[in-house]
């Protein structure tokens, strides 16, 4: 926003003819999410930052006919870190007919803890499905989804302030938190996953979904792809006995 003009308010934070525009962006791409089942049945959401203004899918909408004019808009500095819990947000701009996402305080996280530009939080049934197998493996062996030479490993950065992408024989960590009946409840546990693993762009939430985030919408989108990829991948793998961690020669030069 130039020096010296007011910040638009009201109906006009989320009105433009632009696609790319955060307001009309975050219903397109839900739209496109839940052919993927990954936003059914109203779950899941995604948040995109534009500088200080953060634009939020609600609460309990229909993804697939979600519109610009159901979004919240916030101004990120105006939030208070310390206090996590929805009743303690201010909204700059808030939908008439819906509640605030429950999973604004773990887009926040992303937002203020990474810096990304963009979150996605998905109900993917090939993420629960990781969560269940790693589960399966018993304690100790629950906590942490690992794989490595696969192609799409590539899609995925080397980690916050760090240049390049993971190469195919580079080890692709997603750490897992455990559930809480309170999505809101999971921030804690989000953003201690996020200082453990400083690198990760995504935590699984255990029988019930992924958290993914990028420096921009494209990233984050891209990464969301190549991780929901790489987890039917896994569960397929599983099911023939192939392990998730493999010894592959390196036949040529590593190159950045």
């Amino acid at each position: 926003m130039p020096d010296g003009s007011a910040r638009p308010t009201g109906d006009a934070l989320i009105t433009s003819e632009d696609a790319n525009h955060p307001a009309n962006l975050i219903p397109s791409l839900c739209a496109k999410f839940w052919t993927l089942g990954w936003v059914t049945g109203t779950g899941g959401g995604c948040s995109i930052r534009d500088d200080d203004l953060v634009y939020i899918a609600p609460s309990g909408v229909q993804k697939e006919l979600m519109k610009n004019t159901d979004i919240y808009v916030m101004a990120l500095s105006e939030q208070d870190p310390n206090h996590n819990k929805l009743k303690n947000r201010t909204y700059l701009r808030s939908p008439p007919s819906y509640k605030p996402s429950q999973c604004t305080p773990l887009f926040l996280a992303a937002f203020t803890r990474r810096g990304a530009g963009c979150c996605i939080h998905t109900h993917s049934q090939w993420a629960v499905l990781v969560t269940l197998l790693l589960e399966s493996q018993g304690p100790g062996k629950d906590r942490l989804f690992e794989i490595n030479n696969l192609e799409q490993i590539k899609g995925f950065g080397r980690g916050m302030h760090k240049t390049g992408n993971l190469g195919y024989h580079d080890t692709l960590r997603i750490p897992v938190i455990e559930n809480t009946p309170h999505e809101e409840d999971l921030t804690e546990y989000l953003e201690e996953a996020m200082d453990k693993y400083p690198d990760t762009y995504a935590v699984l939430v255990r029988r019930h979904g992924v958290y993914v985030w990028g420096d921009n919408v494209h990233k984050a989108k891209t990464q969301c792809e190549s991780l929901d990829y790489l987890f039917q991948l896994a569960v397929e793998m599983k099911k023939l006995g192939l392990p998730w961690i493999s010894e592959v020669a390196q036949i040529a030069p590593q190159r950045t």
